[in-house]
């Protein structure tokens, strides 16, 4: 009788949408800002002051044809605000961002902050009517963004056989409804000018 024993493999074979996953991450092309990153600078601007930032978060749907009765406002309830202080790291980062030669998911392109860039932030969660404020914000320019998701709905007629008379054929269909998902991204810019302002705005795509 042969004996046997256990042991480690020396490969594992991962599974195919393991495989495409490392594929396109081979194949990415990321680039970063090449502003040094100042966190000093970052987290001086993110200290308390006297100031707020208030404001509501909403987006207004543009795929609406054909939908039922689509609404003209969508609030952005219970959803996660992001803020960050406009430094020249963060300029630098949003001029490259917004090149679609160099940020172009369908063709692998990213422009990525550095991980410490993004955990410099302060966020705030929305209500259900949209509504978000950010208190003890100190004079300076700030990048707010969200996003939303919602669905619309349609009916679409669904052919459903055909009846034969004495006048010819006849092809009958039925109504039948489906739903479509979307991802409104929003963002806005605001500056606290002095120092106990209140500052409002729409943050909306």
């Amino acid at each position: 009788m042969l004996g046997f024993y256990a042991a480690n493999a020396q490969y594992v074979e991962p599974e195919k949408a393991e495989k495409d996953a490392i594929k396109r991450k081979a194949s990415e092309i990321i680039t970063y800002p090449t502003v040094k990153f100042d966190s000093v600078e970052t987290r001086a601007a993110l200290t308390e002051g006297n100031g707020t930032i208030t404001g509501v978060a909403f987006t207004r749907p543009k795929s609406t044809y054909g939908a039922n009765n689509p609404p003209r406002k969508i609030l952005a309830a219970k959803v996660t605000v992001r803020l960050f202080p406009v430094t020249p790291y963060f300029e630098d980062y949003y001029k490259l961002w917004k090149d679609k030669n160099l940020n172009n998911p369908k063709k692998n392109k990213y422009v990525f902050m550095e991980d410490k860039a993004i955990r410099l932030r302060l966020e705030a969660i929305t209500n259900t009517s949209g509504e978000f404020t950010f208190p003890n914000m100190k004079p300076g320019k700030y990048y707010l963004w969200t996003s939303v998701d919602y669905s619309l709905n349609y009916n679409t007629k669904e052919y459903a056989g055909t009846g034969y008379t004495a006048y010819g054929n006849i092809d009958y269909y039925k109504q039948q409804a489906y739903s479509n998902g979307f991802n409104d991204f929003l963002e806005a810019f605001v500056e606290v000018k002095s120092d106990g302002k209140t500052v409002t705005v729409n943050l909306k795509n």
